[in-house]
């Protein structure tokens, strides 16, 4: 691979930061993007808004 001709000269530890760091950046890229995807509805929450107005009506 004509591409990876530069990494191939790093030093061991380099690679290692390399692909850790590269690692890292695809977790927190799927992590946000996740949160981001789920967190424009919560139902849960709205459910249990409705169901403890309902219960301070009954209540009253």
């Amino acid at each position: 691979m004509a591409g990876f001709s530069g990494y191939n000269s790093l030093a061991p530890k380099t690679k290692n930061v390399v692909v850790a760091g590269g690692l890292a950046a695809f977790v927190f890229g799927v992590y946000f993007y996740t949160m981001r995807a789920v967190g424009g509805t919560d139902e849960l929450q709205v459910a249990i808004d409705k169901f403890e107005e309902k219960k301070r009506q009954e209540a009253k």
